[in-house]
């Protein structure tokens, strides 16, 4: 209870509902995830209907015995096998190309090339331009890959079963590719070499990086204005937004549109990205595949298959848009969106000139309390980081997202204390809007499509200023409306966005949790200056300490979310050494892995491992790969060496030149690709994945004539016997996650 003189009168305030209100924003910070909807499982589809129960039993059948089945292998032979008998029991005729492929990625200096097999069947007539649908059926080298792409292959099939019933009335080709997780190689064979690729005109593509939450349609073509009049007319619970649009064209992540998109195609990309723990791993089942994320993902690729199947729309621009829950679907012009943006800035402006006096320093306020939010989370990560390395937060996510909305909590009333005490409420109110919208305008000057964001919040706040005349107390109001919308579109933006991009950047979230809850505390404002602040930020204050100390002392993994733990036994031919290698976050490794030493160097990577030495084996146990040159000639392009590969039973064979080796290209069975530009100090790979490699002949088309020193690696999947002690003392809840353990020989080879 406290005193305060209002105009000569004494009057007794209290601070617990301001206390209350606090509370109740920080429990729906925690809550936040709710906001994304993931519909329920229909246990008896209705007629026509997506019908998930089918679904995930052809799947079962196709999966078998859940091994992984990466490219060109035994097991993705069996698994191809199953999925073309599930083709035909549609009562489709499925055929199969069989190409060695080579692909390249602009932002890396990696060219991968293996024999792929792809699988395609066309619904309905074979004239006219075709609608492709496409998934990719070979798995990671370490999981079975139920859900990447296990929910493509599903999902697909199902839809293919509801086209047949009623044919469409143009084509429709299914596109199961192969060796997408070997470097997007099946989908580069389709376009290079297969003929029915020229007759594509629009692509819908199903992906997965993780095994559950709701299915993001997170890509499209550009333009995108067609595309996405089928997608909005069609879809029943749309999960997308423009933002996410842009940000898959600058993350490093890639699906086979990645290639595709060269083409002048309506495309639409979907993936659920729920658990990334599971994501290349074994732990990637059939178990941990969500029903509610598949029946998601087969409701809207069924319902756009079906509208796209009847026709391309003609284009009509490029579009910004987001869904509001789930339940509406909003799409306006880029243009118009931009241009939106820059008025509603530019009225803020005006008002902030009007209320000039104190501005400065409710702009200052708002501006501090964002980055302090940042900058809060980053000392509390940094001091964590102090005693506790690995990903701790991996198994437990909800506890640091918890502790990152208690920070912006806690800094936002903080500065709104000492800061904002100097400022009206009607200043810091015209203040918060005016930043967010220059924001805004920072944002879309990289990422165009987040400005759909900032536009209703903002026009309803400004509204409500508009009749504060006419009717006093309207700004309030229209300032509340506006956080109100500003927190059902952005919370579930930054809960979708702690998913994708891991918790280590908590930094970065903590000042979008602060956008979020500052326009209600600004409303707050006057009632925050009427009580006493103390023991609101005492308790701010405790929720803040608690968060980051249990997120500190939480366990980091569990079994659901295990550690990314790796073993490998690697053999130097040339030197007749051997070393045991640890690939993990960082954690220091348990009792069992005496003699392992930090943070050593490895001569074909850049990324640092834990290493001891180990024990030489039988010749037999590891992979005695090498390269035979044939040819050496000068060319006007460059010099071309051409060498043989000499697998030896590897199961992948990776040719690793040094950062400044100048190599231009490289070419197997006709497939050539360029090295991307990567980094400075990225070295060069030439992978071949697969049995296949063996005998396989290579050019590599090099700058100059100065010789290239090569480390020619072989890799078998799996590790010899003498490992055996090393994966006993592996923790329960750490298992290998990217790369399987593996078994590696390298030597070096100078051409």
């Amino acid at each position: 209870m406290g005193m305060r003189d209002f105009g000569g009168k004494i009057v007794k305030t209290s601070s617990w509902p301001i206390a209350a209100v606090l509370t109740l924003l920080l429990a729906a910070m925690a809550l936040k995830g709710e906001l994304v909807r993931v519909p329920p499982v229909r246990e008896i589809p209705a007629a026509g209907a997506f019908d998930t129960g089918r679904a995930i039993g052809r799947l079962e059948r196709i999966l078998g015995d859940q091994r992984p089945h990466p490219v060109d292998t035994g097991s993705n032979d069996a698994v191809r096998g199953r999925l073309i008998a599930e083709l035909r029991g549609l009562g489709v005729d499925p055929q199969v190309t069989d190409q060695v492929a080579c692909n390249s990625n602009k932002r890396s200096k990696v060219v991968s090339c293996a024999r792929v097999r792809n699988v395609h069947a066309t619904i309905g007539e074979r004239e006219g331009p075709h609608l492709l649908l496409s998934a990719h059926y070979d798995s990671s080298t370490v999981g079975p890959g139920a859900a990447d792409d296990g929910i493509g292959v599903a999902v697909m099939l199902e839809t293919a079963a509801h086209l047949v019933r009623g044919p469409p009335t143009r084509p429709v080709t299914l596109l199961f590719t192969d060796g997408e997780e070997s470097g997007l190689l099946g989908a580069r064979a389709f376009l290079d070499h297969d003929a029915l690729a020229s007759r594509v005109d629009s692509l819908i593509n199903v992906e997965a990086r993780g095994v559950n939450g709701p299915a993001v349609m997170f890509e499209t073509s550009s333009p995108n204005g067609a595309v996405l009049t089928h997608f909005a007319r069609s879809v029943p619970i749309p999960s997308a937004n423009s933002l996410n649009s842009d940000f898959a064209k600058l993350i490093p992540n890639s699906t086979d549109v990645e290639v595709f998109k060269a083409k002048d195609w309506a495309i639409l990309n979907f993936a659920i990205i729920g658990n990334e723990t599971r994501y290349h791993s074994a732990g990637d089942t059939l178990a941990a595949l969500d029903r509610r994320s598949v029946q998601h993902m087969g409701d809207q690729v069924l319902a756009a298959s079906k509208d796209m199947a009847g026709g391309r729309t003609e284009a009509s621009g490029t579009k910004v848009y987001a869904d509001l829950l789930g339940r509406t679907f909003i799409v306006l012009p880029l243009n118009a969106a931009l241009a939106a943006l820059g008025l509603l800035s530019l009225a803020f402006l005006l008002l902030a000139w009007r209320r000039r006096p104190g501005m400065a320093v409710a702009v200052g306020t708002i501006l501090t309390a964002i980055a302090g939010s940042g900058a809060g989370a980053f000392v509390a990560q940094s001091i964590i980081g102090i005693f506790r390395s690995g990903e701790y937060w991996r198994g437990f996510p909800a506890m640091i997202s918890f502790a990152t909305s208690a920070t912006a909590l806690l800094a936002s009333v903080a500065m709104l204390a000492w800061l904002g005490r100097k400022a009206g409420s009607d200043r810091l109110r015209i203040a918060f809007w005016l930043v967010f919208l220059l924001l805004g305008i920072a944002l879309a000057l990289i990422a165009p499509g987040g400005s759909i964001f900032f536009l209703l919040p903002s026009l309803v706040a400004l509204a409500g200023t508009a009749l504060e005349r006419r009717l006093p107390g309207a700004e309030r109001a229209g300032s509340l409306a506006g956080a109100v919308l500003l927190f059902l579109t952005w919370a579930p933006l930054l809960h979708l966005s702690e998913m994708l991009l891991d918790h280590g950047a908590a930094s970065v979230f903590a000042p979008v949790a602060a956008l979020i809850v500052l326009p209600f505390l600004v409303e707050l404002r006057s009632r925050l200056a009427a009580v006493p602040l103390k023991p609101s930020l005492i308790g701010l204050g405790a929720a803040f300490v608690f968060a980051w100390i249990a997120t500190a002392l939480i366990p980091a993994y569990s079994e659901d979310r295990k550690q990314a733990f790796g073993i490998d036994y690697v053999w130097d031919h040339d030197k007749k050494q051997a070393q045991w290698l640890i690939a993990n976050d960082g954690l220091e490794l348990p009792a069992g892995f005496a003699g392992f030493k930090k943070d050593q160097k490895v001569p074909y990577s850049i990324r640092k491992r834990w290493a001891a030495p180990g024990p030489s084996l039988p010749q037999e146990s590891v992979p005695d790969v090498g390269v035979r040159k044939l040819e050496d000639r000068t060319t006007s392009k460059g010099r071309v060496v051409t060498l043989r590969i000499e697998a030896h039973g590897a199961d992948s064979v990776t040719l690793h030149a040094p950062p400044d080796a100048s190599l231009l290209a490289a070419s197997m069975s006709g497939s050539t690709r360029t090295f991307g530009k990567g980094a400075p100090k990225d070295p060069y790979y030439l992978r071949c994945h697969g049995r296949s490699c063996d005998g396989q002949t290579v050019r590599i088309l090099i700058r100059g004539n100065k010789p290239v020193q090569l480390i020619v690696l072989g890799t078998r999947f799996g590790l010899p016997a003498a490992a055996g002690a090393l994966v006993k003392a592996r923790p329960s809840h750490a298992a290998p996650q990217y790369a399987p353990d593996s078994t590696i020989g390298f030597r070096r080879a100078r051409i």
